[in-house]
């Protein structure tokens, strides 16, 4: 049985305007400033420059409601709008520079790459058709690394379905070891790291500390990996000192041969900070990036087509079209302008709240005047959403008297010491840093040993608290930071 009734319910929709300024604000200096770049190619209405302009005044507004279609805003779609994929038909079609402007652009770096390199080796050998073939398909699946991670038997599979030939695991593995394990950079092709550093020592030249190190790695690379020095001496009988050595060239193996070219062909990115903090007659100065304040202003002659419409006593359809396209562009424009205005806004008010927050850390550049701090303690003192404190904290930097860190470092929790006192994280990380500097790297010491030095200093902290922050630090454990 079908039944008709009527309900009300209240919703939240974000408006354009809105979805617009959460875009800005998470965007860092640089991102910004290429929106701002895109925004002005793709809306001729809006413009940059330092010259003052009067407030656009629309004089077609009435008129405009009265003869063109209202533009509802849930039937644009926000996200083609918005999207920072779109790119403008134009630039696909034609060169639009003359041949004489600058060119500003930063070149792309153009180095050889990592399989260029390989496969470059690889027509050298003068390998047969069929072997060449499955030598070339066994580079592509090197990963950047420098290693192959994919099982041998799948290889075999794809080489049977792509490329129509059939082949085994057994006569892979010579093709490996007859060609691919040859090539340059040392220990490339391996399919395990234990592969990779045994690669790498035959191409070594024959020394005692060379042979040792073989031995080690082939029959003992357990121990090896576990840091347990006391059996490799007992295994082999061997000094110390002579296990320092053969350790010593183990260390100048390159774990992952490929990342010496993994990065040739990448910019190199700069960070560039979003705010700039000094500390001027002991009182903080808070400045937001001069790149984050944009001049832009609507196109005026856009305002003159627009207030041209209105003097034309008929009206044609195109000319409907054509005041419904230049209201749209005056519109974005407006939308734009205003959004940076609040983004600025949005990021000094904020920003000025972590610094009066944190006031006692800036003054002194101690981590130990760090306060715990997290994103609903700055969200409350400024009235906004912790999800725009959080936009703001995560992909900004500010530039301090103590070098440009990421806003977000400053957020952590807290705990009490003994005293009462409530303390940073950070600063407990910091001093567990500085304990494991310290150690006796012969005999580290364990993470409950770490606790109740913490505890000593009047840090109570648990050895899995410990364990968490050593971890959050990328510090290993005991064991392995174990050294001869």
């Amino acid at each position: 049985m079908l039944k008709q009734y009527l309900q009300y319910k209240l919703s939240q929709k974000l408006s354009p305007q809105q979805i617009q300024l959460m875009k800005l604000i998470q965007l860092s200096t640089l991102g910004f400033e290429q929106r701002i770049q895109e925004e002005l190619e793709e809306n001729p209405a809006l413009e940059s420059g330092k010259e003052e302009v009067e407030e656009f005044q629309d004089p077609y507004e009435d008129l405009y409601e009265e003869e063109t279609e209202h533009i509802d805003t849930e039937d644009i779609n926000i996200d083609e709008y918005l999207s920072d994929d779109d790119i403008p038909d134009y630039r696909l079609q034609a060169n639009n520079y003359a041949s004489d402007d600058e060119d500003t652009n930063i070149p792309y770096a153009a180095g050889t790459s990592f399989y260029e390199h390989l496969h470059a080796q690889l027509q050298n050998q003068f390998l047969e058709d069929q072997n060449y073939i499955i030598a070339s398909f066994l580079v592509g699946c090197i990963d950047e690394s420098g290693y192959i991670r994919r099982p041998l038997l799948d290889i075999v599979d794809d080489l049977a379905f792509t490329e129509n030939i059939y082949t085994s695991e057994e006569e892979l593995k010579k093709i490996l070891k007859k060609h691919i394990h040859k090539l340059d950079p040392p220990g490339v092709g391996a399919t395990s790291l234990q592969e990779c550093l045994i690669l790498q020592l035959e191409r070594k030249e024959e020394s005692t500390a060379i042979v040792l190190a073989k031995k080690i790695i082939i029959d003992s690379f357990d121990h090896f990996s576990k840091k347990h020095y006391k059996k490799l001496l007992a295994k082999y009988s061997i000094e110390e000192e002579q296990l320092k050595d053969a350790l010593s060239e183990i260390e100048r193996l390159n774990p992952k041969p490929g990342s010496s070219f993994a990065d040739s062909t990448k910019i190199i990115s700069n960070i560039v900070p979003d705010f700039i903090l000094r500390v001027i007659d002991g009182e903080l100065d808070l400045k937001l990036n001069a790149r984050n304040a944009p001049e832009l202003h609507i196109s005026k002659s856009y305002g003159e087509m627009l207030a041209g419409y209105k003097e034309a006593k008929i009206k044609t359809q195109e000319q409907k079209k054509t005041l419904q396209f230049i209201k749209q562009k005056l519109d974005g424009a407006k939308w734009f302008i205003d959004a940076i205005k609040q983004r600025q806004e949005t990021l000094f008010v904020t920003m000025s709240a972590i610094v009066d927050y944190q006031k006692e850390y800036f003054l002194t550049g101690s981590e130990r005047k760090l306060k715990p701090m997290i994103l609903k303690d700055i969200a409350d003192l400024i009235g906004m959403d912790i999800s725009t404190v959080s936009r703001v904290a995560n992909s900004k930097y500010i530039d301090t008297p103590y070098g440009t860190k990421l806003i977000k470092n400053y957020f952590s929790e807290g705990m009490t010491n003994e005293k009462g006192e409530e303390v940073s994280t950070s600063e407990i990380k910091t001093i567990l840093e500085t304990i494991i500097g310290k150690e006796d790297k012969k005999k580290p010491i364990t993470d409950e040993k770490l606790a109740a030095a913490l505890k000593q200093k009047g840090y109570p902290v648990a050895r899995r608290t410990v364990a968490k922050y050593r971890e959050q630090l990328n510090i290993p454990v005991a064991r392995l930071r174990k050294e001869i």
